[in-house]
């Protein structure tokens, strides 16, 4: 059972998951135990109870073992903060994951990419994007060093505290090895909105999630990515959708970063701390902050 981590409002919040006929991990390797997480078969029609903060609900997985739920808080608004969420399914072992309700005056939420924005998987390198996805795992893979800092800057000294939400062309499968890697390495807790592997997700499959989030969350949105695929140019369409809604923009500098006119409007940066320092200027992290994240940066 993969119940993947959220975000929500004290209103409304939608939990999603995946059923799977065998178990997502396990193996003698690290390769066979992500193979084995990319091609455990899918559990079509099983019966989800999903509960969250004392309200519960039923519903069937899909032919792709998928299933989503949303549930309530008109009536008893969500308490803002972290909790935990469950999913249960008759003969599996239950899903669990943490919930992340975003209070509405908080001054944004975040949205980032994974891959080469915040893990190093060399995107653009086919073999060496192979390599990052079938042999290296949540602890071997390298973090891109100093991103965690700057989002921690990014998260404190707010009187409402961000939501982040990760949406990424990673595999849904992944979710296990997403969410260890972020917590090994320190970064705050994220909602996860990976890939369904398909051909019909090959593209466009960031600006459904990114759209959702945006007509969910009332904030306004602090965009992550990297230049090597294509975070600019889906950011300028989502900038171009929700008028006055994005904060700001910051593009990691991961390669085919010639054409400048990518990232027009964006900040285009090659190291964590030329982001965070940005950051301080826009009101988005404090200058406290960074200098503690980033001793060199002098107050």
């Amino acid at each position: 059972m993969l119940l993947f981590p959220a975000v929500g409002t004290p209103g409304q919040v939608t939990l999603s998951g995946r059923v799977l006929k065998h178990a997502s991990s396990g193996g003698s390797s690290t390769f066979s135990k992500n193979l084995r997480r990319l091609t455990s078969s899918n559990w079509n029609g099983a019966s989800v109870e999903v509960r969250y903060a004392d309200r519960s609900a039923v519903v069937v997985s899909g032919h792709d073992g998928n299933f989503s739920v949303t549930l309530s808080g008109e009536k008893k608004p969500f308490e803002v903060g972290l909790a935990t969420a469950e999913a249960f399914v008759k003969g599996a072992e239950a899903g669990i994951a943490t919930v992340d309700i975003v209070a509405a005056n908080a001054s944004f939420f975040v949205v980032s990419d994974f891959d080469d924005t915040l893990a190093v998987s060399n995107v653009a390198k086919g073999t060496q994007l192979v390599k990052a996805a079938l042999m290296q795992d949540e602890l071997s893979q390298p973090v891109v060093e100093g991103m965690a800092e700057f989002y921690g800057c990014l998260k404190d000294d707010k009187p409402a505290r961000p939501g982040f939400a990760l949406v990424s062309g990673s595999p849904a499968q992944y979710t296990g090895r997403v969410r260890q890697f972020l917590s090994t390495h320190g970064f705050p807790v994220f909602g996860l909105y990976l890939r369904d592997l398909g051909p019909g997700t090959l593209s466009n499959y960031k600006q459904p999630v990114i759209r959702a989030l945006l007509k969910e969350l009332p904030n306004e949105v602090v965009l992550v990515g990297d230049s090597g695929e294509h975070d600019p140019e889906v950011y300028a369409q989502m900038s171009q959708e929700f008028p006055g809604r994005v904060k700001a923009i910051y593009i990691r500098d991961a390669g085919r970063a010639e054409n400048l006119e990518r990232f027009k409007g964006m900040t285009l940066f090659k190291t964590p701390k030329e982001a965070a320092l940005d950051a301080v200027t826009k009101g988005l992290a404090s200058a406290q902050c960074v200098a503690r994240a980033f001793p060199e940066v002098k107050k």
